[in-house]
C-alpha cells in the first residue's frame, strides 16, 4: 500500500493534537494519541492499530483523582513492547502537572497515570508535554525516559514559561529531579528531545520572547547533566493567526528534532525543524549540525511550495535503519485557504527534499463551522516505519467535524 489515508477516530466532538509511535520490532503496531473531547471535556485518546494503521480500535485514558481534563499528549515506543503517553493534566484554568501512562503490553492496557511533574496552582504549571524513550542502537542508557514539557510560573501575575526536562531510569515508574534547560527569563514553547546512536540527548525549545530563537541543549551522560545552551537559527516567528481570510485558529511556533541513528554518510547527524515567517509567510525551515549538535547549518526551507502559501506544523523524524528524513507539515498551497497535508522526505541527508501530497481530499479548517474556529490543535506528527516508511497523523475536518486521520507509505526510496 503506498500513500493511504486511514480514518483514525470516529466522527464527533473533536479529536485534535495527534501524536503516534511504532513498534520497531513488529512495525505493524502502533500506537497514537489525541486531546479527544467524546466526553464532552478534554481527555487523552489512545488509538491501536495492529495491521499499520488499516484500522484502529479506540479508548480513553482516566484522569488523576482530583483533576477535571487533560491535553497535550504526546507517545513513544521502547523496546520490546513498551509505548508510554505523557499528558498535561488539570482541575481548572492552571496547576497543570505533567502525567505518564505505561503499557508494556503494546498498547493493550495502559496503567493508572502517574505523576511526573506536579503543578500547584498559578504557580506552577507544567504544560506542552513530550516524550522519548531511548531506542538507540549503541545506547548505554537504552530504555530511559526523557519527557519535556513547558512549565509555566506565576501565571496570574505576568510569570514566564521554560523548557523542562525530566528523567526516568525504571521504566517511568520514579522520576529523577527535573532539569531547567532554558533560562527563566526566555518565553518558551512546547519543548522537545531527541536522541543520538550513542545515547546523546538534544534538548531543544523555541523561545519567543524578547526574541525568537531555537535552541538546543546536549547531554552525554543520558540526561544527568547538560552543555551550554546553542543557537541553531534565530526564527521570524510567525503570526499567531495567519494572515489568510477566514483563517481564525492559533499557529504556534514549536521546535522539531530528530537524529540519523542509521550507518551510513549521515551517521549522528542531527537535524531541526520549525515553521518561519522570514519570507513574509510561513514556510518551513531545516537546520543540519553533523557535530553532535554544537554548529547548525545555514537553515533553508525544504517545502518548495509556492510563495505566500502558508506551511506550518512541520514534524520531524529520520528512520533509525535507512536515515531517510520524513517530515509532515500542513499547507494550503492548492487553493490558498483548504489545508492538505504534505510529507517532505530527503534521503541525502537533507540536501534535496522530495515534497508529496498524502491527504486525499483538501479540507476546510473550519469545518462545518459557519464561523473560523479558534483551534485545530497546535501540532501534528509522523513517525518512520523502518525500513522506509512511514505514519503521519493530523486532524482533519473532512468529516465536517475535527477527527483523526493517518496517512501510511510503505515506499523506500532510493
Amino acid at each position: 500500500m503506498t500513500n493511504f489515508n486511514f480514518q483514525v477516530t470516529p466522527v464527533g466532538n473533536p479529536k485534535f493534537e495527534p501524536s503516534v509511535a511504532v513498534n520497531y520490532l513488529i512495525p505493524g503496531i502502533m500506537v497514537a494519541t489525541a486531546v479527544d473531547t467524546t466526553t464532552g471535556v478534554p481527555i487523552i485518546g489512545v488509538y491501536r492499530s495492529l495491521n499499520g494503521g488499516f484500522s484502529w480500535s479506540n479508548a480513553l485514558l482516566p484522569l488523576p483523582p482530583g483533576f477535571t481534563g487533560a491535553e497535550a499528549s504526546a507517545v513513544a515506543y521502547a523496546f520490546p513492547n513498551t509505548f508510554v503517553i505523557t499528558a498535561h493534566a488539570f482541575p481548572g484554568a492552571s496547576d497543570g502537572t505533567a502525567i505518564i501512562y505505561i503499557s508494556t503490553d503494546n498498547g493493550a492496557t495502559f496503567s493508572a497515570p502517574r505523576i511526573v511533574n506536579q503543578g500547584y496552582g498559578t504557580y506552577i504549571n507544567n504544560d506542552e508535554t513530550n516524550v522519548i524513550c531511548d531506542t538507540a542502537q549503541s545506547s548505554p542508557y537504552l530504555g530511559n525516559i526523557y519527557v519535556t514539557y513547558n512549565h509555566q510560573f506565576n501565571v496570574a501575575n505576568a510569570g514566564n514559561s521554560t523548557a523542562f526536562f525530566s528523567r526516568s531510569t525504571d521504566g517511568g515508574i520514579t522520576w529523577q529531579t527535573p532539569v531547567l534547560l532554558s533560562s527563566e527569563a526566555d518565553q518558551v514553547e512546547r519543548p522537545e528531545v531527541a536522541v543520538g546512536l550513542t545515547g546523546t540527548v538534544y534538548g531543544a525549545w523555541i523561545t519567543t520572547d524578547p526574541t525568537g530563537r531555537f535552541v538546543v541543549r546536549r547531554s552525554f551522560d543520558g540526561g544527568v547533566t547538560f552543555e551550554p545552551p546553542v543557537l541553531v537559527s534565530t526564527i521570524s516567528l510567525v503570526p499567531t493567526v495567519l494572515p489568510v481570510p477566514g483563517y481564525g485558529f492559533r499557529v504556534l511556533t514549536f521546535a522539531s528534532i530528530s537524529t540519523d541513528r542509521s550507518i551510513g554518510p549521515n551517521t549522528e547527524a542531527v537535524y531541526a525543524v520549525w515553521q518561519d515567517f522570514r519570507l513574509g509567510y510561513s514556510d518551513i525551515f531545516m537546520s543540519k549540525s553533523t557535530d553532535l549538535g554544537g554548529t547548525w547549518s545555514a537553515p533553508v526551507s525544504i517545502t518548495g511550495a509556492p510563495a505566500g502559501s502558508q506551511n506550518f506544523f512541520p514534524s520531524v523524524d529520520v528512520d533509525p535503519l535507512t536515515g531517510v528524513v520524513n517530515i509532515i507539515y500542513y499547507s494550503n498551497q492548492i487553493n490558498g485557504f483548504n489545508l492538505d497535508v504534505y510529507v517532505a522526505r530527503s534521503i541525502n541527508g537533507g540536501q534535496t527534499f522530495t515534497n508529496t501530497r498524502i491527504t486525499n481530499v483538501s479540507f476546510n479548517p473550519n469545518g462545518s463551522s459557519p464561523t473560523p474556529v479558534p483551534l485545530i490543535g497546535d501540532y501534528i506528527d509522523i513517525i518512520s516505519v523502518p525500513p522506509g516508511g512511514y505514519i503521519g497523523v493530523w486532524t482533519d475536518t473532512s468529516t465536517g467535524a475535527q477527527t483523526i486521520f493517518a496517512g501510511y507509505s510503505d515506499i523506500v526510496i532510493t
